[in-house]
C-alpha cells in the first residue's frame, strides 16, 4: 500500500491518498475514487466518467514524471470511466475491468469488497505438485469461471494439487487463447468479472488446490492495444518479439513501464490470492538492464503473498536452466520451467514421426531415462533443427523443478487437426507413456480433459476482425508448413487455407474444442488410470517425494528401459513400449532385489479396469517377461503393500 499527497482538484477528506499501484483507479478507505495515469506524451489530460446524467468530464492533474493524478468525490466502485487526450478517447492501461471489451470505458473496482474464505490457505509448495492446464473458455461449455468452479470437485478426486489457467488478461474478440491480451490488469468479461475470479481460486483453495496464471510479458495483442496513444515509450524502440513490439524493459524512460509489469505480477497474487504465475515465452521477454525484469518480478511476487508459499514456473524454448538458479548465485530464482525436451521424445516414441521441431528427437529408451534423470536432454549440444547449441547444464537442479507433460495447449493444436496423442498412439503404449509421466520425478501435467480421453480436439483459434483475421490464419499456415505433412517439404503456403487445417477464426471450431463431459463416464478406464497413478503417487513415499539423484535406470533395449527408485524403500518401474522382451539372462545389476527380498508386482499398465490385456506375471520361470507395450511397477516382497 503506498500513499501519496493529494495534488489534483476536489481532493478526499484528509487530502491523503492511499494506492495499491501506481496508476490506475484506486477506491478510497474514506469514499471517491482516486485515478493515476502515465501520459508522458501528454500536456494535458481529461478523465470522463459515466455520471447520472451522462459522460462528465474533469481536468487532471500533472505530476512529476508523466503521470496525471485526480481524486473524484462522487465516483465509486462500478463506475465506467475513461481517459480522453488529443486523439480521443480511451480506456485505462491500468484498467481493472473491461465489461464491455477492449474498446470500451473500463471500470472502477473495489478490489477489498470480496469477502475471502481462504485465511488458513498457505500458498502451494515447490515440490510434491500435479499441474492441470485450463482454457476457461473451453473447459465447460458455459466457459465461464462459474462453471469451471463447479468442476474443481472433479480434480480434486482426480488427484490434481494446482490448476494453471491460461491466459485471462482481456484480449480483442469473443474467444481466443488469451495470450493476445492488452489490458493486463482486467480479467476477461468473457469468463466472468472480477468477483467471479476470486470466487473460483477461493473455490480451489476450498478443495485443497492452488492455482497459477499464465501471464504474457513479452508482446500485447494486436487489436484494442491503446498503450501508445497514452506514450510511445511504452515500446522497445531496439526489440522486437516474434509476435510484435516488445515492452520497453531497458531504454530511456522505461521506468513506468517496468512498474507496470512488475506491479501486474504482485497484483495477481496479491487482490486474486493466485498461488503463483506462470511466465509465458521468457526468451522474448527482452531487458538489457542490469537486472532483468523477470528476476524482479519473481521477487516481488514471493514479496506480495505476504507468507504464503508462491510457485513461480516459466515457459523457456531455449533450455535456458539458469533460470532456475537462485537469484544470489546469478539466476532468475524461478521454482520449474516447462520440459519440450520430454514432451517430444514421447511424441515421437508414440507417434514414429520426428518432423518439423520433432528433428532432433528419436523416442529412445535411452532419451526418455535421460529426461527422467536430467531434465533437459539439450545442456548445450549443437540442436540441428535450429542449427546452433541449445540449452544449459542442469547439474544439482532436483528433478521436480521440470514440468514435463504429454498435451498442453500449444502441442494439442501444432497437430495437423488439433487432435490429441490417444487418437494415434496405440493404446497400451500410451497407458505405459502416462506412467512414465505421472510415477517419473519431474512434476506432471495434465492438460484439460487428457484424464478422461477427451474426444474434443484443441485448435489454435482467435477472433479478429476481417483484415487481421486473415493475417492471423495465414501466420498460422506459415507455422504449420514446417510439417511436411502439412506444408510439403520446402513448399511454402499459399492463401489462407489448407484441406483439413482448421480456421483460427471459426466459431464452429472453437465449440468443438469445449469438452463433453459425459465422456467422463463414458471414459472410465482412461480416467481410473490417471487417478490410480495420482493415488499411488500422492501415497507412495518413493513416488511422492522424489529428489536428486534419486534414480537410476538401464536401458534393456532401444524402446525398453528399467528405472530403479533408490531408496529405502526402493521401487522398480519397466517401461517397454515396443514388442514382448524376455529378460534371460539379466546381466543387469538395477534388477537385482534389494535387502527387503525379490520383487513383487504391484502396479501394471495392463490391468483390465484400464483396457489393457490383463496383468503380466514378468516374473516367470524363464527369467523376466516383459510385456509389450506396458509399464509395471514392482517393489520389494517384504513391504507391506
Amino acid at each position: 500500500m503506498v500513499t501519496i499527497t493529494q495534488t489534483g482538484a476536489a481532493p478526499l477528506a484528509g487530502g491523503r491518498i492511499r494506492r495499491r499501484l501506481g496508476a490506475g483507479a484506486e477506491v478510497q478507505p474514506g469514499g471517491g475514487t482516486h485515478f493515476r495515469v502515465w501520459a508522458p506524451d501528454h500536456a494535458c489530460v481529461g478523465l470522463e466518467w459515466m455520471g447520472e446524467e451522462g459522460w462528465e468530464l474533469r481536468s487532471m492533474e500533472a505530476e512529476p514524471g508523466g503521470y496525471f493524478g485526480l481524486s473524484v468525490e462522487e465516483v465509486g466502485a462500478g463506475t465506467l470511466y475513461r481517459y480522453r487526450l488529443e486523439s480521443g478517447v480511451y480506456p485505462d492501461p491500468v484498467s481493472r475491468y473491461q465489461p464491455e471489451g477492449v474498446h470500451g470505458p473500463s471500470q472502477v473496482v473495489d478490489p477489498g469488497a470480496y469477502q475471502w474464505r481462504d485465511a488458513g490457505w498457505r500458498g502451494v509448495c515447490a515440490r510434491g505438485q500435479v499441474l492441470y492446464e485450463m482454457h476457461v473458455g473451453t473447459f465447460t461449455p458455459e466457459g465461464t469461471l462459474a462453471s469451471a468452479a463447479r468442476r474443481i470437485g472433479h480434480l480434486r478426486e482426480l488427484g490434481v494439487t494446482v490448476v494453471e489457467l491460461m491466459p485471462l488478461a482481456e484480449f480483442a474478440g469473443r474467444f481466443g487463447w488469451g495470450y493476445d491480451g492488452v489490458a493486463l490488469y482486467a480479467p476477461t468479461r468473457l469468463y466472468g468479472d472480477p468477483e467471479e475470479v476470486r470466487a473460483f481460486v477461493d473455490c480451489a483453495h476450498a478443495e485443497g488446490i492452488g492455482v497459477l496464471l499464465d501471464v504474457v510479458y513479452n508482446h500485447l495483442g494486436p487489436s484494442g492495444n491503446y498503450l501508445r496513444q497514452f506514450a510511445d515509450g511504452y515500446f522497445s524502440r531496439t526489440h522486437s518479439s516474434e509476435w510484435g513490439d516488445s515492452l520497453n524493459l531497458d531504454g530511456e524512460g522505461c521506468g513506468p513501464v517496468r512498474e507496470w509489469v512488475v506491479q501486474n505480477a504482485r497484483y495477481w497474487i496479491e487482490e486474486y490470492h493466485f498461488d503463483g504465475l506462470r511466465l509465458d515465452a521468457t526468451q522474448q521477454v527482452f531487458d538489457d538492464s542490469a537486472e532483468h525484469v523477470l528476476k524482479v518480478v519473481v521477487r516481488e511476487a514471493r514479496r506480495a503473498a505476504c507468507g504464503r508459499t508462491v510457485w513461480m514456473v516459466a515457459e523457456n524454448e531455449p533450455n535456458a536452466a539458469e533460470l532456475l538458479r537462485p537469484q544470489e548465485e546469478g539466476g532468475m530464482g524461478l521454482d520449474a520451467l516447462w520440459n519440450d525436451d520430454f514432451h517430444h521424445s514421447a511424441t515421437v516414441a508414440l507417434s514414429g514421426h520426428h518432423e518439423a521441431y520433432y528433428h532432433d528427437y528419436r523416442g529412445t529408451a535411452q532419451e526418455l531415462l535421460s529426461a527422467l534423470k536430467h531434465g533437459f536432454l539439450f545442456q548445450g549440444q549443437r540442436f540441428l533443427w535450429q542449427d546452433k547449441a541449445r540449452g544449459s547444464s542442469t547439474r544439482g537442479l532436483e528433478p521436480w523443478r521440470f514440468v514435463n507433460f504429454l498435451q498442453n495447449h500449444d502441442q494439442v493444436a501444432n497437430s495437423l487437426r488439433g487432435l490429441r496423442m490417444d487418437r494415434s498412439a496405440a493404446p497400451g503404449a500410451l497407458r505405459a507413456m502416462t506412467a512414465l509421466l505421472l510415477l517419473g520425478p519431474g512434476t506432471p501435467l495434465l492438460f484439460q480433459g487428457q484424464e478422461f480421453g477427451a474426444s474434443s480436439p484443441f485448435v489454435y483459434f482467435a477472433d479478429h476482425e476481417r483484415g487481421l483475421a486473415e493475417a492471423v490464419a495465414r501466420g498460422r499456415l506459415e507455422f504449420l508448413s514446417q510439417f511436411a505433412s502439412v506444408g510439403g517439404r520446402g513448399g511454402g503456403v499459399e492463401g489462407t487455407h489448407v484441406l483439413g487445417v482448421p480456421d483460427p477464426g471459426s466459431e464452429e471450431m472453437y465449440r468443438a474444442c469445449q469438452l463433453d463431459w459425459d465422456e467422463v463416464d463414458g471414459h472410465g478406464e482412461v480416467f481410473a488410470l490417471h487417478q490410480d497413478l495420482l493415488r499411488l503417487r500422492r501415497e507412495d513415499p518413493v513416488f511422492g517425494d522424489p529428489r536428486c539423484g534419486g534414480i537410476d535406470g538401464a536401458v534393456l533395449r532401444e524402446d525398453c528401459m528399467a528405472v530403479r527408485f533408490l531408496g529405502p524403500p526402493e521401487r522398480l518401474l519397466l517401461f517397454n513400449f515396443g514388442a514382448d522382451l524376455l529378460l534371460a539372462p539379466m546381466a543387469e545389476p538395477l534388477l537385482a532385489p534389494g535387502e527387503a527380498g525379490a520383487w513383487v508386482v504391484r502396479w501394471s499398465s495392463e490391468e483390465l479396469r484400464y483396457g489393457g490385456g490383463g496383468c503380466p506375471w514378468v516374473l516367470g520361470s524363464r527369467g523376466w517377461e516383459m510385456p509389450g507395450r506396458a509399464a509395471v511397477v514392482l517393489v520389494p516382497e517384504g513391504e507391506v503393500l
